[in-house]
């Protein structure tokens, strides 16, 4: 009996991986020459804890209630480490990477996540390319259109009528609209 689970869940492993792996694309098809081997052993203690980790969840995914369990539960931290990315775009700060992280974390589970991620980053790198050729006029555009954005947030989230409160100055037009 245990040979026939070990071998089912093999077999799930193996689909699993597919599943969600089989939509990747090779890209990069160049070559390099290198001079000396590359020396593997130190990979051994990541090869082994993926070798773990591909073993619990193709555990979890033998379990259907348990797997949509659990596919639920990355979608909802997913989307909320997303979310805040969003958020923290215009802020200074890491809000790309946010938002990149929240996208690699609904990427291991769902292959749509896994597309848009090569999709965004693509285009993130495009576009900083593009940023960084600028000229110096573009380039205080975008940092004021930055500011403008940061400052309406603060003050629409009451942020400045708070500050103000602490310094003495008590203007109506500091607090917020909400």
């Amino acid at each position: 009996m245990q040979t026939v689970d070990a071998g089912r869940r093999a077999t799930i492993s193996v689909a699993w991986s597919k599943r969600h792996f089989a939509t990747e694309k090779v890209t990069d098809l160049s070559t390099e020459k290198v001079d000396s081997p590359v020396d593997d052993s130190d990979l051994s203690v990541f090869q082994d804890a993926e070798s773990r980790w591909e073993r619990w969840r193709a555990g979890i995914a033998a379990r259907p209630t348990l797997n949509l369990a659990y596919r639920i539960g990355v979608g909802v931290v997913g989307t909320i480490v997303f979310a805040a990315g969003i958020v923290a775009i215009p802020y200074p700060g890491p809000g790309w990477l946010i938002v990149f992280a929240g996208l690699g974390i609904l990427a291991s589970e769902f292959a749509w996540a896994h597309r848009l991620l090569h999709f965004a980053k693509a285009r993130y790198d495009r576009f900083m390319e593009w940023f960084g050729k600028q000229s110096l006029f573009v380039k205080g555009l975008g940092v004021l259109f930055t500011t403008v954005i940061v400052l309406a947030t603060l003050w629409v989230l009451g942020t400045f009528g708070l500050i103000g409160t602490w310094v003495g100055l008590d203007y109506s037009w500091l607090e917020s609209p909400l």
